[in-house]
């Protein structure tokens, strides 16, 4: 039995379940990608009027004052102007969603980048602020259909913090360019590449709750009232019959 089942293994490992990728006809690959409606955001200056607004975090500013730095740096490198850019500095993390929910009205704002620097302490408590910040910035993206970028580095030491914050200083301290790894500048580079993404989408809208309710309402009045009551009583259940008891017997319970 063993050799029995050894053998078959043998032959069902030796059968090829798929083909590899590198067999597949590259002219078939070509016609399928040709049929396909690829879509790709550039990190670019943005298109059309609108501005972008920076929310950052007072807490550890030593820290979210170089996310800033690496962020407009980038902003300015895609021609981003200055007069463009709204910068909103509140006291914690905890305060960057309630702000990013005032400029999510905003129908000029184009995007949204939340910068914060959330480092580990004795307890738990960085994780109740992480979990809170990032789960609404999410889902304040989704209410207001526009891009909430996520730049709040959540780090277990300081040193963490300041590799993922560097820049690249010049003469008399003067910012020059963000150093590899800077979220703030990552940051940046995935609100610009989002708003060219929305750009170039189809867009799509919901009917509101009231056109949904007046186009019921219409169909409800083009309904025929003449139309034969027998067709309309096919659909009905029949009427049920109240069972009676026979004369001279006597219910149960009576």
């Amino acid at each position: 039995m063993q050799a029995g089942n050894a053998v078959q293994r043998s032959d069902r490992s030796s059968t090829p379940m798929c083909r590899p990728a590198d067999s597949l006809d590259i002219v078939g690959k070509k016609e399928t990608m040709a049929r396909m409606k690829i879509f790709e955001g550039r990190v670019c200056q943005p298109p059309g009027n609108g501005n972008i607004t920076i929310v950052v975090s007072r807490f550890n500013k030593t820290i979210t004052q170089r996310l800033l730095d690496g962020a407009l740096a980038k902003l300015h490198e895609h021609n981003v102007h200055d007069f463009d850019i709204r910068v909103v500095w509140v006291p914690g993390a905890y305060e960057i969603p309630f702000m990013a929910d005032h400029f999510g009205k905003d129908p000029e704002c184009m995007a949204i980048i939340c910068l914060g620097a959330i480092i580990k302490g004795e307890t738990s408590h960085d994780q109740h602020i992480s979990r809170y910040v990032g789960m609404s910035l999410g889902d304040l993206a989704t209410q207001y259909g526009k891009p909430i970028i996520f730049g709040v580095i959540t780090c277990d030491t300081a040193e963490q913090a300041q590799a993922r914050s560097g820049v690249t200083k010049g003469a008399n301290d003067k910012i020059i360019n963000p150093a590899p790894g800077n979220k703030g500048a990552e940051a940046a580079e995935a609100a610009l590449e989002m708003i060219d993404l929305l750009d170039e989408l189809p867009s799509y809208s919901l009917p509101s709750p009231m056109d949904m309710l007046s186009n019921l309402l219409g169909n409800y009045a083009e309904f025929d009232e003449d139309e034969d009551d027998e067709d309309v009583m096919d659909f009905l259940p029949p009427p049920r019959r109240k069972k009676v008891a026979p004369k001279g017997k006597k219910r149960k319970g009576t």
